[in-house]
């Protein structure tokens, strides 16, 4: 294909409407950025990285993404290739021609500019389609190639290769690997040359600078770094070469990763804690350079899952806190830029130092639901309980949302399902038919069967689960054990292969079975076959018998240990059915409890409930209470969510709080938040977000979004600005309960 033929990239000026952003909530030094808390944050970083900040976040650099004609057809000497082979051949492609975009000022280099890698897909094309999907929900081993770079990656291959042993197809893999290496040092090189020719063609400190970041890219990612400011760019050159390549990775353990390279530089004299603090905050920057690329994402869940999330704190494999410079750094940029495209997840702990959980609930309260925590303590044992090497259950990070896995080293999928649509099909709510269960427990033995049947689906679709042989060779360079076995991410390389069962819907589940065992089989108010004729008319001619369910009932959040059981006998015979086959046909199953908004998608099949809703409400996400059932504030929330017994939880949950603004003022709301996470921390909570803002502002920004371009809030595993969620997303964010103690 002639280079020639492909279109140009062309850097528009920015196009801020100043005029319009001056509308929002917040506005201080030299950058536009939006809260919907209370509280301004200090600047403590350049007016002209505030500047790069507003040019990312207004879409300037997402809507100059081009959409290439690449295509394996043009190549057919490569037709009869292996799957495996076809892709390296792409990802040649993409090293080749994909355009190069740097902005004069920036610290670090290397952007995704191709507009089908935002579309989760290889953006090469073969017969008019993609040539391959691509790959996520997996955080890649950038800890370990960062330590040897890519010339480690070669030398490894290259030993294997001749230690022998492996099949035709491992070899073939090998090979594939060692062309993808090549089209990244390609990348490389043309980078190396577009910034000598800009230097070229500057003058004065301009100049000066392109040959500063060409000087610290020149070894970077090829060999190790040995400074921050190289770790830094190298770190970000692997993570956007796989993105240009359309895999989404979660990036795991920046401080762990970064934080040894910083104290070196800060003991020598070599750089500043201000002069770091730039140089990340570049990295975050870039991190949002698919803002405004895909505008038909407004329609779902907004424009910003992409599923790179970043992990902060904790401990090492070798048990040794982790918490550095760095760490602070990071909160430090979300807290001033407000960036929401890296969802932060900060391992905490019991002995985590008062100076950290101070900071988080800085952070936190000024909304956006950037930052979270895992309860780290709690993850290990239920790691370790579930079979993992303790080592390995110390360096967890997540999949890019919150599932938990052991980063570098596994493939991940998980399977949803809803059990509130299982007990309403035992309920025959769409079939016409009621059975008259005599007693509850005739009932409740019902649905197990039917929660039995579901798994036991899931677990036959577990066994044909890592054998697709769908080649995603980028990855596997960087999945522990795929070069010395010889096998791709998708082809059982990986060390560890997990299929994640996740039972959604559990706590609307739990709740409709409190409110049948009431009504029906204790107070004796309606028979079942009644009640269901109460959910099939969407309790239309029944509002006196719905608001009583609403009203008299103490549902799970409350902490009311009635209800609360029922949850969790929900939940317990959840996990009992899945832990029959923790592992089978090499596959681990660990359980998980999610939504992922998947609630919006699910009304249709689940109609009206027995706990009192109707058909188009939106129920509970994660493990959170049913929206509006929570009415005792967010202590009694966390106490219902941690009497689950959720250490037996190795892949995770969530829970959600939403607290209005008001509520954290001042030193005394500070310490609140503080407690409150603590709190979590201590009753055996796994994950928790914490989104702070009012619903005024929420229900202004559906009616004046131009008003709130930047405006976050935490949607499930990462947080979405908010305008960019279509309305139905908009109105779940908003109907979450509103916590004002």
């Amino acid at each position: 294909m002639a280079a020639a033929r492909l279109p140009r990239l062309t850097i528009p000026r920015p196009r801020c409407k100043l005029a319009q952003l001056l509308n929002s909530r917040l506005v201080y030094g030299a950058g536009i950025f939006m809260s919907a808390g209370l509280w301004a944050s200090p600047q403590r970083l350049s007016d002209f990285t505030h500047r790069l900040a507003e040019r990312a976040l207004s879409g300037e650099w997402g809507r100059s993404l081009v959409d290439l004609p690449l295509s394996l057809d043009d190549y057919p000497e490569w037709a009869s290739d292996s799957p495996e082979m076809r892709y390296a051949h792409c990802v040649q492609l993409i090293a080749q021609y994909a355009p190069l975009r740097i902005v004069p000022g920036e610290r670090i280099v290397g952007s995704a500019t191709l507009q089908q890698a935002t579309f989760h897909q290889v953006p090469v094309y073969s017969q008019g389609k993609p040539a391959f999907a691509s790959t996520s929900h997996v955080t890649l081993g950038f800890d370990r190639v960062l330590r040897i770079g890519y010339r480690g990656l070669r030398e490894e291959i290259a030993k294997r290769l001749e230690r022998g042993g492996l099949d035709a197809r491992g070899e073939e893999l090998l090979r594939a690997m060692n062309i993808c290496l090549d089209a990244a040092a390609l990348w490389h090189r043309r980078h190396m040359d577009e910034l000598a020719r800009l230097a070229s063609l500057a003058e004065g400190e301009e100049r000066r600078h392109y040959e500063r970041v060409r000087e610290n890219l020149r070894d970077v990612p090829e060999n190790p770094p040995t400074t921050f400011y190289q770790a830094v760019q190298a770190l970000w050159f692997m993570f956007a070469f796989q993105r240009l390549c359309g895999n989404w990775p979660g990036i795991g353990r920046i401080d762990a990763m970064l934080g040894p390279y910083l104290a070196r530089d800060l003991e020598a004299g070599e750089i500043t804690l201000d002069e770091a603090r730039e140089i990340l905050a570049h990295f975050w920057i870039h991190g949002c350079e698919w803002v405004g690329a895909r505008s038909w994402s407004a329609g779902t869940s907004g424009d910003g899952q992409f599923y790179q999330n970043i992990v902060l704190g904790g401990i090492d494999a070798e048990g040794r806190e982790v918490t550095n410079e760095v760490t602070y750094l990071v909160l430090d940029i979300v807290e001033e830029l407000r960036i929401s495209d890296f969802p932060v997840a900060v391992r905490i702990h019991s002995h985590t130092s008062p100076r950290l959980l101070r900071r988080i609930a800085e952070v936190q309260r000024l909304g956006g639901g950037i930052v979270a925590v895992y309860n780290e303590e709690l993850v290990i044992r239920s790691l370790v309980a579930f079979g993992y090497p303790l080592e390995e259950a110390r360096q967890f990070a997540n999949d890019g949302c919150w599932e938990v896995q052991v980063p570098g080293k596994t493939h991940f999928i998980y399977r949803p399902f809803d059990t509130l649509a299982l007990l309403q099909k035992v309920l025959g709510v769409h079939n016409g038919h009621t059975p008259d269960y005599a007693d509850f427990e005739s009932l409740y033995a019902a649905f197990r069967k039917a929660l039995a049947e579901q798994i036991a689906a899931v677990h036959r679709e577990a066994d044909r689960h890592a054998t697709s042989g769908h080649p995603s060779t980028l990855v596997s360079l960087f999945t522990q054990d795929c070069i010395e076995r010889g096998r791709g991410y998708f082809d059982r390389g990986a060390r560890y292969n997990v299929f994640a069962p996740h039972a959604g819907g559990l706590p609307d589940t739990g709740n409709s079975l409190y409110a049948i065992k009431k009504l029906v089989y204790e107070e004796r108010r309606l028979s079942l076959p009644e009640l269901v004729q109460c959910l099939r008319a969407d309790w239309e001619g029944h509002e006196p018998l719905r608001r009583y369910v609403l009203n008299a009932y103490s549902f799970y959040g409350n902490d009311n240990p009635e209800a609360d059981a029922m949850v969790r006998r929900v939940f317990d015979d959840f996990l009992a059915l899945v832990g029959e086959v923790p592992e089978r046909n090499g596959v681990l199953r660990p359980a998980g409890v999610s939504t992922f908004g998947r609630e919006i998608e699910w009304r249709p099949q689940r109609g009206a409930s027995a706990h009192g809703h109707r058909a188009v409400e939106t129920l509970a996400t994660n493990f959170s209470p049913t929206p509006g059932s929570d009415k005792k504030g967010p202590t009694a929330v966390i106490r219902s969510h941690c009497a689950m017994g959720l250490e037996r939880l190795p892949n995770g949950t969530a829970l959600e709080l939403k607290i209005h603004p008001t509520c954290l003022a001042g030193e005394e709301g500070l310490n609140s938040l503080v407690a409150l996470i603590r709190t979590f921390v201590q009753l055996g909570g796994i994950y928790l977000h914490i989104d702070v803002v009012d619903n005024e502002t929420l229900r202004d920004a559906q009616v004046h979004p131009e008003r709130y371009p930047n405006l976050a809030v935490r949607v499930s595993g990462w947080s979405a600005r908010f305008v960019t969620l279509n309305k139905e997303w908009q109105d779940m964010i908003i109907n979450r309960t509103q916590q004002y103690s």
